[in-house]
Order: C-alpha cells, then sequence, then structure tokens
C-alpha cells in the first residue's frame, strides 16, 4: 500500500502573559506563560521518500533548510528512536514570520512531529508527541496541543485553559530579527516587574476581554524594547491608534494588539502600514 502525504497546518502562537522567574542551573529559564493561538498559520506538507534521508524546502527565505531547522529536528527525533528506515520531504509554506515570537519554527516542529506520527503509524498520543517536543524546543510542547495553556517549567509542562474571549489580533513585525538567546541573556532576573499570571489565568476562565487586555504582561519586554527603539515606537503607535490591549510576542519584535470590534482594527491596520510592512490582521483561535 503506497503511503500518502500527510499535510498539517501549523499556528502562530501569542503570549498573552510572559513571567520569567529564575534562571536554572541548566541554563534555562524557570518561566510562567500563557500562550494562545492565531489564526496565521505555516503549513507543513511531509511526502514519503524510498531513500532513507531527510530534505527540506520551505516558501519563505531565512529558513534553515538543514538540521537547525526544527522541523528536520522532530523528523530526525522520531527516525532516531523508532528506527523508522524510509525517509521523508518536508515542505514548509511559510506565512508566520521568521524569529518574531510567534513560534513558527516550534510550530512546524509541532505539525512535523503530528503528521509523520500518522504517517509512520507510531500511534503516539498528544502527551508522548508533547514530551518529544520539549527535546526539540521550549515552545514546541505547547505547539502539539495548540490552544490556549498556561506553560511553566522551561515551557515544557503545559496546563490547558479554555479559549479566551472571541477577539481580533493585529500582529505587528518591524524588519528586525530577535535573538531570543540574547534577549534572555541580557534579561536582570532580579529586578522585573512581574505580570500577575494567575490573574490572566482567571480572566480567561471568566471570558473577561477587558481583563484580559488590563492583565498583558510581558517581562521580555524590558530588555527588547530597550535593544530595538523600532519596538518601543510600533507598541507606542498601536496604543495611540487604539487597540484594546498591546503587547509584545515571546522575545519580540512582533507586538500584538487586542480589538473586541473589527471596526477598528482597520483603522489600526492602516496607521500601523506606514511604520512596517508586515501587519497581519488575525482572529484569536484560542481553541
Amino acid at each position: 500500500m503506497e503511503k500518502r502525504k500527510v499535510s498539517v497546518k501549523a499556528p502562530a502562537k501569542i503570549n498573552l502573559s510572559l513571567d520569567v522567574l529564575s534562571k536554572r542551573p541548566d541554563g534555562y529559564h524557570e518561566v510562567e506563560m500563557v500562550m494562545t493561538t492565531v489564526d496565521l498559520a505555516d503549513r507543513i506538507e511531509l511526502t514519503p521518500l524510498e531513500e532513507n534521508k531527510i530534505t527540506i524546502e520551505s516558501s519563505g527565505g531565512f529558513v534553515p533548510l538543514d538540521g537547525r531547522n526544527l522541523a528536520y529536528q522532530a523528523a530526525l527525533l522520531l527516525k532516531e528512536e523508532f528506527h523508522i528506515k524510509e525517509g521523508v520531504h518536508i515542505h514548509i509554506s511559510k506565512h508566520i514570520p521568521v524569529a518574531a515570537g510567534l513560534a513558527g519554527g516550534s510550530s512546524d516542529a509541532a505539525a512535523a512531529l503530528k503528521g509523520l506520527n500518522e504517517m509512520w503509524g507510531l500511534n503516539l498520543s498528544l502527551d508522548e508527541l508533547a514530551e518529544r517536543g520539549a527535546k526539540i524546543g521550549s515552545d514546541v510542547s505547547f505547539c502539539v496541543y495548540g490552544g490556549t495553556a498556561l506553560a511553566t517549567g522551561r515551557g515544557e509542562f503545559i496546563q490547558l485553559l479554555n479559549a479566551p474571549p472571541p477577539c481580533w489580533v493585529l500582529l505587528a513585525k518591524p524588519p528586525i530579527g530577535v535573538s531570543t538567546a540574547e534577549v534572555y541573556r541580557n534579561l536582570k532576573v532580579d529586578n522585573l516587574e512581574h505580570p500577575d499570571t494567575a490573574a490572566m489565568v482567571d480572566a480567561i476562565k471568566q471570558k473577561d476581554f477587558s481583563k484580559v487586555c488590563s492583565q498583558l504582561g510581558n517581562v521580555l519586554e524590558s530588555v527588547t524594547l530597550n535593544m530595538y527603539p523600532e519596538v518601543r515606537q510600533i507598541k507606542e503607535q498601536m496604543i495611540r491608534l487604539g487597540a484594546d490591549g498591546v503587547l509584545m510576542s515571546g522575545s519580540g519584535p512582533t507586538v500584538f494588539g487586542l480589538f473586541q470590534h473589527e471596526s477598528r482594527v482597520q483603522r489600526v491596520y492602516n496607521g500601523l502600514r506606514g511604520f512596517c510592512n508586515e501587519v497581519y490582521a488575525v482572529r484569536i483561535l484560542g481553541e
């Protein structure tokens, strides 16, 4: 029986809350993050190869097409663990900006894990896939589940939450890439103003949109906004134009605004286009 192609959607995530509690002995940071998926997604298409190798191509630039690619690492991890003797060609239709704080690479890896689980008949549960995802990158476990979740540890412990109240999300990415490792290196853990993670979780449970907006917080802003003034400029512009809540996602540089009313989204979208080329108006997925 010939194996068929498998196609998997890989949605972007935003951090509604991102807190760093301490630096761990292993070099990672202990985090508390509330993440949710939005309707901007890459698509991963997996094609079986008879030859025992992994090949990657991508429709977008700046994506590594070798062992540095997280989807490649996902395929390699499953091949080695389960002694898979056949190969796979991974095609990534790229829509999520690269190095943007939106977990594009992590989501591609999660999609590859899910797709190859199906293609190779491994019958792993989502929990088992998420456990393997944690070996690839801190956001991969969350991306395996998708939806909305509280992530703790270095991001690998996932507690699923209900979807936040439905709303519009405007994503604006300036034409720079940000190195997550560099942002964490410059983070002063001892004098951070910590967001109230529990209050954010509570706001989501209550589906209270204005409370979600008032509890947005990301300690990495303290580093990125100083290193890259253009990120601060976009954030200030979005607030000035009237977004209901504004925050940088992940280590940046993407800034997102939350909107209850679609009419306002278009106005802010137009106002931001002068500042940066990459602006996306999407819905919160959350489920």
